[in-house]
């Protein structure tokens, strides 16, 4: 135990404080609060992240002190949510061990959980302070404040429970404010559309993710991370399991990251995600939703240490993705979409890294979760910045030359491409260099050498997509002939300091943070699930850090040779493309969507529609029937009832005289 203990734990304060600002901003915000909605939600959230850094700085004291030795952790029961007893085994007295199932609301605190709190309590706060201006005079304000003191509370609730059920259940949490915020909107049919779209795609990743815990809870009886109480764990566990059933383990938990952090083939809804706040969308990009997949793989890491199919499998993912997601990039004119797909790519390149199965894989790859949460609020909240100054306006073919007119957001804007791009001493660049230094060495090995030797060169060719995209969105947005869109007035200006500040602040944030990645390393080290990693550290070597710097500054050069030139090369270059469909491959996404809506989504709204005619038109009318027989019944009954007492009296006498001729057959038989 290396954090002390207090009445009330820090771990404890920092999920509950977001939750009763939500609480707080729904019950007054409509009548009392109005305009002033945010305040809860950012007083709290500021509590938080103050509460967590405390946290970090105590747990980079404590590893100082501690020279490596041990791991780093403690646990902070709060109650028994789930207790239910074996009636078999308590009727016997064979002495077997316990196969209770009790779950607890037990907190963890360990470097892996306060670095994902620190980062998702700092950004969450910038983006509050943005949408304070950004969202001023939405009639839903109040509303939007509280969804958002929710999401905060569901992700840092996830990131630090000890438990694969609770883990499941805040990971649900995170889907269903994902879905409140992204169709914010709901009158907007595309908002109530791409709202849907995210919640339904997400439950095909988390369908596997329930299986993967189902099968978690049939081989070790627990789902307990760690060791609690006496009681095993999941993750420290000596049990041997087979080959396959850890093998199946893995893949099925990465089905569940592959949903949530948007990864092939369920990387469908993140770009329509687009279609709620700008806001909303640098928090789900940068701090929250898409990160849990990264989180989960990592808290995990000693399943997927002991099967090296399972890492294979989450390299070539994240390869293939970063690659697909970077090309359809290149011929995207939404602004928000393109750093959408930028966001699959850079996701990509983090499981690309956890998929090494190294220390200096799986380091790179949460290091680069760091930066990239960094300058890609940066980028989304300077995106809002450019809609807010252009009328909501997002098609870069709509407006240019902006520049002169937001030199402040200018500014912030070319520092995160420059981060995005992996230019030299940025961010991105520390981070990106990490993990193709990673890979690499990966590559050096005899088994699977040659994979992940084609893997480093699909990652390099990534990059460069990178950096030219990233430009050509720079540059189609703040260069050329100024053109301001008609919805934005004649005078667009510089957002409010509201606004701005965020921006600012990330920007500075971006520039220092790539100085953090061997105190970050030899913090994070003190997690438990990652002590074990093998101890074999990739060559930072300067031939891979030149190569970097010069894919960076190469991708920068040939974007703004393209971009900021009379267009003719750009003609040229796209000419051939298009003629051969390569160009409109891209632009269509892949015809991915129009994949899934044929294989998937039309065949079962067929069979939905036969579903619907059978209980139409059969069931129905069979209950239907069932329903007339009595009524017509009850109107023979009806017609027999005349009034005449004196036929009363005949249909007496005559059933009289029925049954005693049955009575006399009967005698006589």
């Amino acid at each position: 135990m290396i954090f002390s203990m207090t009445p009330i734990h820090p771990i404890a304060l920092i999920p509950a404080l977001p939750l009763l600002a939500a609480i707080l901003t729904a019950i007054l915000g409509a009548r009392i609060l109005g305009p002033r909605s945010h305040w809860p939600v950012m007083v709290a959230t500021a509590g938080a992240f103050l509460l967590s850094l405390g946290l970090l700085l105590q747990g980079f004291q404590a590893a100082s002190d501690e020279h490596h030795h041990g791991t780093s952790s403690e646990t902070v029961s709060l109650w028994t949510w789930v207790h239910v007893e074996d009636a078999h085994q308590a009727a016997s007295s064979t002495g077997q061990p316990s196969s209770d199932l009790q779950i607890d609301i037990v907190l963890r605190v360990d470097p892996l959980t306060i670095v994902m709190l620190t980062m998702v309590t700092f950004v969450s706060l910038l983006v509050i302070i943005f949408a304070a201006g950004y969202m001023q005079g939405d009639r839903g304000y109040w509303r939007f404040f509280s969804y958002i003191g929710l999401f905060i509370f569901s992700m840092t609730m996830l990131v630090s429970v000890s438990n694969f059920l609770l883990l499941f259940v805040f990971w649900e949490a995170v889907g269903m404010c994902s879905y409140l915020l992204i169709g914010f909107w709901y009158e907007k049919p595309e908002a109530a559309a791409a709202g849907k779209k995210a919640f339904l795609v997400n439950r095909v990743g988390d369908f596997g993710f329930m299986l993967a815990i189902f099968l978690i809870w049939c081989t070790y009886g627990t789902l307990n991370y760690y060791s609690y109480d006496g009681g095993p764990g999941v993750l420290d566990s000596t049990l041997a399991i087979s080959s396959t059933t850890g093998l199946l383990i893995c893949l099925l938990l990465m089905l569940g990251a592959c949903g949530k952090s948007a990864q092939f083939p369920l990387h469908v809804w993140l770009p329509d995600a687009m279609e709620g706040p700008t806001p909303v969308s640098a928090l789900i990009h940068a701090a929250t939703m898409v990160t849990a997949g990264i989180y989960m793989v990592t808290r995990c890491w000693p399943l997927f240490e002991a099967s090296e199919g399972a890492q294979v499998t989450v390299a070539c993912i994240g390869g293939f993705t970063a690659l697909l997601a970077g090309l359809i990039a290149m011929t995207q004119f939404d602004l928000k979409r393109v750093l959408a797909y930028s966001t699959i790519s850079q996701l990509g390149y983090m499981f690309l890294a956890l998929g090494t199965g190294s220390r200096a894989g799986v380091m790179a790859g949460m290091f680069h979760l760091v930066t990239h949460a960094f300058f890609k609020a940066l980028l989304f909240l300077g995106s809002g910045s450019v809609m807010h100054a252009t009328g909501g306006t997002v098609d870069m073919r709509q407006f240019g030359g902006l520049r002169h007119r937001m030199r402040i957001t200018h500014a912030t804007f070319l520092i995160g491409c420059l981060a995005l791009s992996g230019f030299p001493f940025l961010a991105g660049f520390f981070s990106k260099d990490a993990i193709l230094a990673a890979v690499h060495e990966r590559g050096l090995e005899t088994a699977y050498g040659g994979l992940y030797t084609l893997l480093f060169w699909v990652a390099t060719f990534t990059a460069l997509l990178t950096a030219i995209y990233t430009f050509r969105a720079f540059f189609m947005t703040f260069y050329g002939t100024e053109h301001i869109p008609a919805e934005a007035g004649e005078h667009p200006h510089e957002s409010p300091p509201s606004m701005w500040i965020p921006l600012a602040v990330l920007a500075a944030g971006t520039c220092v943070i790539g100085l953090a990645h061997h105190p970050l390393e030899h913090f994070l080290l003190g997690t438990p699930s990652l002590s074990h990693l093998p101890l074999a550290e990739a060559g930072h070597g300067w031939g891979i850090q030149v190569m970097s710097a010069c894919v960076a500054l190469g991708g920068i050069g040939l974007a703004a040779w393209l971009y900021l030139g009379s267009g003719q090369l750009l003609g040229h270059i796209t000419a051939p493309l298009k003629r051969c469909g390569l160009y409109q491959l891209s632009e269509h996404t892949f015809y991915l969507d129009s994949l899934y809506w044929g294989v998937i989504i039309w065949p079962l709204r067929m069979i939905s529609l036969l579903c619907y005619a059978f209980d139409r038109w059969v069931i129905d009318r069979l209950v239907d029937a069932c329903g007339r027989r009595p009524r017509t019944l009850g109107d023979l009954m009806r017609s027999l009832q005349m009034g005449l007492t004196s036929f009363y009296a005949l249909a007496m006498m005559l059933g009289l005289l029925v049954l005693m001729a049955a009575r006399l057959l009967a005698e006589l038989n």
